[in-house]
């Protein structure tokens, strides 16, 4: 369980330091990636995917970043990481850090990473998952 823990923290590291790209071998080929919330919700499968997603996701805005705040195990293969965004959207302005904290619920299973639901509004990750703050 620890293992699946250390690794959504490498993960996330690499993302603190602006790294998104370099390695995605965390991730199960086939990745089930949805978006919940936010000005794109929506859902895609497999890694390659994944990353032209994040490509295009990065293209649309200046000085992106993340910073995990807390890491919960949920049980066995579940994991949710809330964080804070940074980053001005290029066409629209928007400070991203004006949205609040986001969340990400990973499903890990034999060491890579299967599944990612990304929440724009971290609060709704939450009550979604029936948590008490």
């Amino acid at each position: 369980m620890s293992q699946n823990l250390d690794l959504v923290r490498s993960i996330y590291a690499a993302w603190e330091r602006g790294d998104y790209f370099t390695s995605t071998d965390w991730a199960d080929p086939e990745i089930e990636f949805v978006v919940m919330d936010g000005l794109n919700p929506g859902a895609l499968r497999g890694a390659a995917a994944l990353e032209a997603n994040w490509r295009e996701f990065q293209g649309a805005w200046e000085d992106y970043g993340i910073r995990a705040d807390d890491y919960r195990q949920l049980d066995d293969e579940r994991i949710l990481v809330t964080a804070r965004l940074s980053g001005r959207g290029k066409a629209s302005g928007l400070d991203v850090a004006q949205t609040g904290r986001a969340a990400t619920i990973f499903t890990v299973r034999g060491g890579k990473v299967r599944k990612m639901v990304v929440y724009w509004d971290g609060d709704r990750a939450v009550a979604d998952l029936g948590l008490a703050e």
